[in-house]
């Protein structure tokens, strides 16, 4: 069976320049991709989201809606998972403060713990964050596209923040999801450039693979039975409905 190709992580500057995410989106399928994460705005109207949608299969391309979040506070963040969980196939939670990232890491509405800063100090994925992740299902997202655009001793710190931060995922069971964290088509790169570069940060050939196919692959799975009609509880779904039971 071919592999499927996820890229969980296209940022169009906006989605009012549809055009933008439609470029994004055509580069990423020619690139290889068979499903794409695009990040939405909160307020994202549905119709915004069906035409994106339609777009994508036009281009033979599966669409994962997403949101990122940026909550200054713990609180803030459970505010603002009360109010989108529902509406995105992807959660993701941009952990700039400990306090975030160690709330993230243990709620289960999350998917996605991203870690934006390429300054050591800015990144709090350590032993005690992977043993809260490990709990919950959350993934830990690397974003290729800043080891594309860094250079000099930002670049250097970077990769070895992401050295660390892999050992401490590996170690503990946490997933990795490789992701491009694109804005504009000319940081997309083709799956297997991205396995090399992983190499950068310790990540053998078949750990990159898996992060760029089955692990996100897996979570928008999970995340679209749970949006699903038939979900109910996590492990419990309804099987048959009223007049479907039989008569006993």
């Amino acid at each position: 069976m071919r592999k499927v190709y996820v890229d969980l992580h296209l940022k169009p500057s906006t989605i009012e320049d549809l055009e933008a995410a439609r470029r994004l989106i055509k580069e990423s399928a020619k690139l290889g991709y068979r499903l794409v994460g695009v990040t939405l705005p909160k307020d994202v109207k549905t119709e915004e989201v069906e035409s994106l949608k339609d777009y994508c299969k036009s281009e033979g391309v599966d669409l994962a809606s997403r949101v990122d979040l940026s909550p200054k506070t713990s609180r803030e963040l459970l505010e603002e998972l009360r109010r989108v969980r529902r509406r995105f196939e992807i959660v993701a939670v941009e952990c700039n403060t400990k306090e975030v990232a160690r709330q993230a890491a243990k709620d289960r509405r999350v998917d996605i713990l991203s870690f934006k800063s390429p300054e050591p100090g800015g990144r709090f994925f350590d032993s005690a964050e992977a043993e809260l992740v490990s709990g919950a299902l959350s993934a830990l997202e690397v974003d290729m596209a800043p080891l594309l655009v860094l250079s000099g001793a930002s670049r250097v710190r970077l990769l070895s923040s992401l050295r660390r931060e892999v050992f401490i995922a590996e170690k503990f069971g946490v997933p990795i999801v490789l992701s491009s964290g694109a804005s504009e088509r000319l940081l997309l790169r083709k799956p297997r450039e991205y396995m090399a570069l992983a190499g950068l940060f310790d990540m053998n050939l078949e750990a990159a693979r898996l992060a760029l196919s089955e692990t996100p692959l897996s979570i928008v799975e999970r995340n679209r039975r749970k949006l699903g009609p038939s979900y109910v509880a996590p492990g419990v779904y309804v099987v048959r409905r009223g007049g479907d039971c039989p008569d006993t």
